[in-house]
């Protein structure tokens, strides 16, 4: 039974339940973004510590992420994809049972296992539809990202009003629902069904590792390093950020910091859209440049200056208010959420059979950018003490996917295109057969 003979209402109920359920999993997920605050309060945590408790989640989230999703090849999204959530539930409702930093270190690992939901989900919800609309139903099931946001909306009044325990508690209730609805309202995805109804054996684990071995699988998970990981970090990252910038309570923080999360989540599904219509390389290229850009000007910190003028000093001050910093951050978070998208276009069309390992490899380092920049950013803080120095690595990170992907790209079309000498040699008409990839 192939995607395009499944049921349409099969299909949908595929589609849309897995974006909830994933937008669940990813509230959990960041959890830490917000109780964490509470949690460095009455611990006295440095910057560090703190930066390395809210990684923590997402060290695990990643980490699982490649068995994961060839666990969802071999076995079905949809079993997978529930048992995930009902260890998460187990995981998060154990946070309320520990009062030591090593015990909350431990409890946000399994918490992290929410995280994981990400490439069963690509894997499952990609079988239900062809090639040609894959990249519109993953950006759509990706913007379950903005589970971030509901984190940031929802627990600072919970954690205001009951403490940061009761978020815990219903967050863990939330998640242990949504497995159960996630199970009784979906099916067994065609692939899977098809295997069953023929006899054959699942692609074994071993052999599902083997597009591991070629370089492009690992310049898509830079990009996603950034795109995705930066995110992650981002959304962590922000309240803390601007709480101690601007001096603004936590939910005030936790509002403005889902102006970043919204934006970074939903206009995921513009950004599948806009792949499968124009082309994931021009997605990807806007991206990085629009991305590097605003990260270049959010990483320039605020600064006295005196001018030695005619009639005396002339004092000045370069700094960004609140306001620019929320705009700038949001189209941060807008572009993005169309790179995100288009990272994920490329993975089911060059690697059809492959998409739980590639995805999961991709996701995997995706999420480790989610862990690895948090940390970063906390020792950055402490040890250079610039509160902007988290957007001076974003900037050389960004950079950096922006010249490998340019430079793989232009050796790509030489290779195919050996008559093309010169940069102005390449009309768009060469590459429209190819426009999608890279």
């Amino acid at each position: 039974m192939l995607a395009t003979t499944a049921p349409k209402g099969q299909q949908q109920a595929a589609l849309w339940v897995s974006t909830f359920a994933f937008t669940v999993c990813f509230a959990v997920w960041t959890i830490f973004s917000i109780i964490g605050i509470k949690i460095k309060a009455d611990l006295g945590l440095n910057d560090t510590q703190f930066g390395l408790m809210i990684a923590m989640p997402i060290l695990t989230g990643s980490l699982s992420r490649l068995a994961l999703g060839i666990w969802a090849d071999q076995f079905g999204g949809r079993i997978v994809m529930t048992l995930v959530m009902l260890a998460a539930a187990a995981a998060t409702w154990g946070l309320t049972q520990v009062s030591t930093y090593p015990g909350f270190l431990i409890a946000a690992l399994f918490v992290g296992l929410a995280g994981g939901s990400f490439s069963v989900g690509i894997a499952y919800v990609s079988k239900w539809f062809p090639k040609e609309k894959q990249g519109t139903a993953l950006g759509i099931f990706g913007a379950g990202n903005v589970g971030a946001a509901v984190t940031k909306l929802l627990a600072p009044m919970v954690m205001v009003a009951a403490g940061w325990h009761r978020v815990a508690e219903i967050w863990a209730i939330a998640i242990a629902v949504t497995a159960v609805l996630f199970y009784v309202f979906t099916k067994d995805d065609p692939g899977l069904a098809a295997r069953k109804a023929s006899g054959a054996k699942p692609t074994p684990f071993m052999a599902q590792l083997e597009p591991l071995r070629n370089v492009q699988v690992w310049r898509f998970s830079l990009y996603y390093f950034f795109v995705f990981g930066a995110f992650v970090a981002l959304a962590l990252w922000l309240p803390r950020y601007l709480i101690g910038v601007y001096g603004l309570d936590i939910a005030t923080a936790g509002m403005l910091a889902a102006m970043y999360s919204i934006p970074a989540s939903i206009f995921r599904i513009v950004g599948g859209w806009l792949s499968d219509k124009i082309g994931a390389r021009a997605v990807m290229y806007w991206t990085f440049g629009v991305s590097a850009l605003v990260c270049f000007i959010l990483s320039y910190p605020a600064t006295d200056y005196v001018v030695h003028g005619i009639k005396g000093d002339i004092p000045f001050t370069l700094v960004i208010g609140v306001v620019p910093f929320t705009i700038l951050v949001f189209i941060l978070g807008f572009f993005m959420s169309l790179g995100k998208a288009a990272v994920y276009k490329h993975i089911p069309v060059y690697y059809p059979d492959h998409v739980g390992s590639v995805g999961g490899i991709v996701g995997l380092i995706g999420g480790l950018g989610g862990f690895i920049l948090p940390i970063s950013f906390g020792l950055m803080n402490d040890l250079i003490g610039v509160w902007t120095s988290c957007f001076m690595l974003l900037f050389v990170l960004v950079a950096s996917a922006l010249a490998w992907m340019h430079f793989a790209i232009r050796r790509m079309e030489r290779a195919r295109f050996p008559e093309i000498k010169r940069e102005t040699d390449l009309p768009e008409i060469m590459l429209a057969a190819d426009r999608t990839f890279g």
